[in-house]
């Protein structure tokens, strides 16, 4: 299994925070599009790693063209040496268009041909295809060499799309290399819900499940003692709350028969009582998300959990020590 650590948006410190992450055995190195560009780290962290993936946990495509996307993703893959993985998302409806002023609609049907459309940019730099690419929401048809890059040696990146609902999680199957779990999932719900859907876009993709990656970053709750553990289990709580109040998230409570939860926290997080909210993630549903339990233990629960499923993960342990972290990694990388 691999293993994926996150490095910050200070780029003076990226490059010292990528180096150590790769020589703690950590597989990729991920960056996410919260409050700093996502991509301009990974340029820093490709000039200082030799080994390591260099994935986006996510980009937001919807705020971007095809074309711009594209652009990026064939740059940071040359700069990697072929070590870039574009990993994608589509944010909610109120982020694309009122924070980024860019157009919504059908966001599965959208983001496949987002995709597509990529790959038919990258077909036309890479293989010499014609670039006439004419879908319902992106036309890409004019190409000349003066727009063409020409340090073509690594190819096109690989594409990871982040995915919930079965629709997202069928086009992640169809037409990207990987899918990005939300941590906001149960194993039932992967079990039942994601690898299917998964399935189904393989089915219209023409792959296989050897021809992709299923990336999950599973909430971990961990810690030296058991004040630390109760710590944990008190942020961890929070942030399941957090994203149980999400109405598109009800399917992943209705998975272990908490359905009714989901309004609930709807309803307090309107009215701003954002710490109560926690209070109601109770033990049974802290386990149903989170793995719980000394450092030592941490690793072998991940395996005996999604060790059939998943391929890789980027669990958040990043609070307890280093040496505890490696023993995690070693132990899981070997699996």
């Amino acid at each position: 299994m691999k293993v994926d650590g996150g490095v910050g948006w200070e780029l003076d410190k990226v490059g010292a925070q990528a180096q150590e992450l790769e020589e703690m055995g950590y597989s990729g190195v991920m960056t996410a599009e919260t409050s700093h560009d996502p991509f301009f780290p990974l340029l820093v962290a490709a000039q200082n790693t030799d080994r390591v993936d260099l994935m986006t946990s996510i980009a937001v495509a919807f705020a971007r063209t095809p074309m711009t996307l594209a652009n990026i993703g064939h740059d940071l893959n040359a700069a990697s040496r072929g070590r870039f993985v574009l990993g994608l998302g589509s944010q909610i409806k109120p982020h694309i268009t009122k924070r980024f002023s860019m157009p919504w609609s059908s966001p599965a049907a959208r983001m496949r041909e987002f995709i597509l459309a990529m790959r038919a940019i990258w077909a036309n730099w890479h293989e010499g295809a014609d670039l006439a690419f004419t879908g319902k929401f992106y036309t890409h048809t004019l190409m000349t060499p003066f727009f063409t890059p020409t340090d073509n040696e690594f190819g096109a990146p690989r594409v990871f799309l982040a995915a919930v609902g079965p629709r997202m999680t069928e086009v992640a199957g169809e037409v990207a290399d990987g899918v990005i779990i939300h941590a906001f999932t149960t194993e039932k719900y992967l079990r039942e819900t994601t690898l299917p859907a998964l399935e189904r876009g393989f089915a219209k993709g023409g792959k296989t499940r050897a021809d992709f990656e299923i990336s999950y970053p599973v909430f971990v709750v961990t810690g030296k003692n058991e004040d630390e553990i109760e710590q944990a289990k008190t942020a961890t709580r929070q942030q399941i709350a957090f994203y149980g109040s999400t109405p598109a998230y009800r399917p992943v409570l209705e998975s272990i028969g908490q359905g009714d939860l989901q309004t609930e926290l709807n309803a307090m997080s309107k009215q701003g009582r954002w710490e109560e909210m926690g209070g109601l993630i109770d033990e049974s549903i802290l386990t149903a998300f989170a793995v719980v339990g000394e450092p030592s233990t941490i690793a072998g629960q991940i395996i005996d959990r999604y060790g059939d499923i998943i391929d890789r993960t980027s669990a958040a342990y990043a609070h307890i020590g280093k040496e505890d972290r490696a023993g995690i990694i070693s132990e899981l990388t070997a699996a």
